[in-house]
């Protein structure tokens, strides 16, 4: 990949005139199956970007609960685009009846209106979650029967596909902008791209030169994410595989609570027992042995796999994460640091 990058032909992607890029957008566009794609710094500002284009300040946008757009943008959507959120379902999914009965109409006199539908495939905080393809697609067409945009927060799209055997394109094909992130477990160093019918990109482009994304010579970044979709796609499966491995080894832990038949990509989400270590606990031990991962709440961890960890690095990591975990809140675990 590095060596794609320093050979990259690169040009003015602001007056569309890098090469490489142009070529990754275009990839993009035919992998989704949307008439084209715009390259994007981050998968944040993409989101930002979308709900700009997609909505109206003081609308309302329908989301599943604890979705990146709501939990992890810094308050972006209030700021940028003058939208709230109706959070609703349950572990990263809803149904199109929940959908339905959460659209407050564009007349109301009290309500904001209802202008666009967010699903987060996969789900990052609901550990991996691959929304059910019947179910997005019954939601996107109850969105176009209420006059309503949809939206694909597609950064792990890649991994939904692999781990439902769906083409990307299927993936997509029921909403009307998706975005799509280079980075994560494809593992380019940046980019994201939103997806979408032709006549919304002089919107997008607007949006993201006023967001301060529009960048010059950036073929470096397209050369990365094209080397990544020729030779990163198919593997996300190990990395699907490893996280599975992770998941069973602390289902045999006392402290911790999860059920590994529900990790299906590379996110692993669990919960530890109040009687055992806290979240913050188990990561600075963890951090100390050289495993890195997050807290998402007091007792709640997360933990993701991705292309520079191997099996047998995934498997030393599991061992001490579930030594750390079992060992109390007031005890200090053992073992040699794993690099």
């Amino acid at each position: 990949m590095v060596a794609a990058m320093a050979a990259a032909e690169v040009g003015d992607d602001q007056y569309g005139e890098d090469p490489t890029i142009n070529r990754l957008q275009d990839r993009v566009a035919e992998l989704l199956g949307k008439e084209m794609a715009l390259w994007f710094p981050t998968g944040t500002m993409a989101d930002q970007v979308a709900l700009r284009a997609l909505t109206r300040p003081g609308d309302d946008v329908i989301v599943s609960r604890e979705s990146h757009v709501v939990w992890h943008e810094v308050g972006g959507g209030a700021v940028n685009a003058g939208v709230q959120f109706t959070e609703i379902g349950t572990a990263g999914v809803f149904t199109a009846a929940q959908f339905i009965a959460a659209i407050k109409p564009q007349d109301h006199f009290l309500y904001p209106g209802t202008s666009l539908v967010s699903v987060e495939d996969t789900h990052n905080r609901a550990g991996g979650v691959v929304f059910p393809a019947a179910e997005a697609s019954a939601i996107c067409e109850a969105a176009r029967e209420h006059g309503i945009n949809s939206f694909l927060d597609g950064a792990r799209l890649w991994n939904a596909a692999v781990a439902s055997g769906r083409s990307p394109m299927a993936v997509a094909s029921p909403f009307d902008l998706v975005s799509v992130a280079m980075s994560k477990g494809l593992g380019a160093p940046g980019g994201s791209l939103l997806a979408g019918p032709r006549d919304l990109l002089p919107r997008l482009r607007r949006f993201r030169r006023m967001s301060g994304g529009a960048m010059r010579q950036i073929g470096s970044f397209g050369a990365a994410g094209l080397y990544a979709l020729e030779h990163n796609l198919d593997r996300l499966a190990e990395d699907h595989a490893n996280a599975r491995h992770i998941a069973d080894v602390l289902a045999g832990t006392r402290n911790a609570r999860i059920d590994p038949t529900t990790v299906r990509t590379n996110v692993v989400v669990c919960h530890l027992r109040e009687d055992g270590p806290d979240a913050a606990m188990v990561v600075a031990r963890a951090r100390e042995r050289g495993v890195l991962l997050n807290a998402l709440g007091p007792r709640t961890l997360r933990a993701v796999t991705h292309l520079d960890v191997s099996r047998e690095a995934c498997d030393r990591a599991a061992g001490l994460l579930a030594m750390v975990i079992d060992a109390g809140p007031g005890r200090a675990a053992s073992g040699a640091r794993s690099d």
